[in-house]
């Protein structure tokens, strides 16, 4: 993890600790199949967590995907006989930190998506 992700995490969620918690929480305890999402919300311009269930488009007006665990059973009922706690806090050991960077970094580039005329 660079250290303005690093930066950025603990100044949105308080502390990596409470970060990894949070999605953690959120991909645990999605409701039949579905997702938890790390995303950037342009508005407030801040990191928030969210929870996506089936195949809804349940998410944050606006908001970009920045990491997401898949809780969908297909990804882990083979290996983790539908444990769906156990798969969650291995996906922490295949986050690939480097392309987190370069997605929060575009997000945050691309700016308010709303743009008031004067």
């Amino acid at each position: 993890m660079t250290r303005a992700n690093a930066f950025a995490i603990a100044e949105h969620f308080g502390s990596f600790e409470a970060f990894t918690a949070q999605l953690s929480t959120a991909t645990k305890g999605v409701q039949g199949s579905g997702w938890g999402v790390l995303a950037w919300e342009p508005l407030s311009q801040r990191l928030i967590v969210e929870q996506i269930y089936d195949h809804h488009g349940n998410v944050g007006q606006g908001s970009t995907p920045i990491l997401v665990f898949d809780a969908w059973e297909h990804t882990y009922y083979l290996q983790y006989k539908n444990v769906r706690p156990d798969y969650v806090d291995r996906l922490w050991n295949l986050v690939n930190w480097t392309d987190v960077t370069k997605r929060f970094n575009a997000a945050r580039a691309a700016g308010n998506p709303i743009i008031l005329a004067p």
